[in-house]
């Protein structure tokens, strides 16, 4: 198995993207090929201790500038290591791409450069959410502002495919985010959204709010990006702003008071943090691609790492795929 990485994508890159990958190398057996400069990493390596051994580095200076318009990732940003890992992934030259770099600058070059699934519309960035019952996928988490009522089926194949094969969960439970609960709920998108969901095959439990989410009941949430990346960053606000109130608050209870609360509060803190899941999947798209956070740390990499193999290994791609083929001929 081999993964890609980008080395430059990232606040912390490429000291966080090496550890993470050194780490990956030792626990999960996977190959690395780095897209960056060769110069660059070696140094940082050497700085740091860090070994590259099951690492091959793929040369270019150039960086994808996270300030620049997505589409010159395919343009004047072509020879970045972010366009230069998608590239050498749609050569087959690895099984899996992560990038911590600009969301929709990999968004775009994914799917101009690896292309999508024959038969889907839309690529959608798909993070799994922590709540009260486990966990759910968010899709689509920000790209896709404008969509059809089909391709809000689409995410919820592809969210279903990604739960079932890389996270255990038999037939999970389909929510379509919205207004209210009744069917007749919502804007148009989601009215036609609703009946093409109800004839899918798929697990669909009908219409859920906001404010469900947290509860876990369904695992795979889907909505348009511009909801879905409302929902996102208000998800993970609350989450930090839950933490800090939570230390607050056992701060003042004493130190035995503390002491006692002191696992919970940390189990609490890990379920929220987004290292330990490594990225978003970029579901749609004809290889395994992860978004992963722009400040992950060494943590996060090889989780996202480790994430990347595991979608490959379980080919929920293929899943995907089936899946749609089968739609079009009904």
């Amino acid at each position: 198995m081999r993964v890609i990485v980008d080395a430059f994508g990232g606040d912390n890159a490429p000291l966080e993207v090496l550890r993470g990958c050194e780490r990956a190398v030792s626990e999960l057996g996977v190959e690395i090929l780095l897209t960056g400069s060769r110069e660059r990493i070696e140094k940082c390596a050497a700085d740091n201790g860090i070994s590259l051994g099951g690492m091959e580095i793929e040369h270019t200076d150039d960086v994808f500038d996270i300030h620049e318009e997505p589409k010159e990732i395919i343009k004047s940003g072509s020879n970045t290591s972010m366009a230069l890992g998608l590239r050498l992934l749609s050569e087959d030259r690895g099984d899996a791409f992560v990038s911590a770099g600009s969301t929709g600058a990999l968004v775009m070059g994914a799917t101009f450069i690896v292309k999508r699934i024959k038969g889907i519309k839309r690529v959608a960035p798909s993070p799994v959410m922590p709540a009260d019952k486990g966990s759910f996928v968010l899709v689509d988490a920000g790209a896709n502002t404008e969509c059809r009522p089909e391709m809000l089926v689409q995410f919820a194949v592809m969210g279903s495919a990604y739960m079932e094969k890389v996270m255990g969960i038999k037939s999970p439970r389909v929510g379509l985010l919205n207004i209210g609960s009744e069917e007749t709920k919502g804007r148009e998108l989601e009215i036609e959204a609703y009946k093409l969901l109800e004839s899918s095959g798929l697990n669909f439990v009908g219409n859920i709010e906001a404010r469900d989410m947290p509860k876990g009941e369904v695992q795979v949430v889907v909505t348009d990006g511009f909801t879905g990346n409302i929902a996102l960053k208000l998800y993970e606000g609350m989450g930090s702003f839950f933490a800090k109130k939570l230390k607050w608050i056992f701060s003042g209870a004493g130190k035995i008071g503390a002491l006692f609360s002191l696992g919970r509060i940390k189990e609490f803190r890990r379920q929220m943090d987004y290292k330990e899941v490594g990225g978003s999947a970029l579901l749609g798209v004809r290889k395994p691609v992860i978004k992963a956070h722009g400040s992950s740390d060494g943590t996060a990499f090889f989780n996202a790492v480790r994430q990347a193999k595991k979608i490959s290994e379980m080919n929920v791609i293929g899943d995907i795929e089936g899946y749609v083929a089968r739609m079009a001929k009904e």
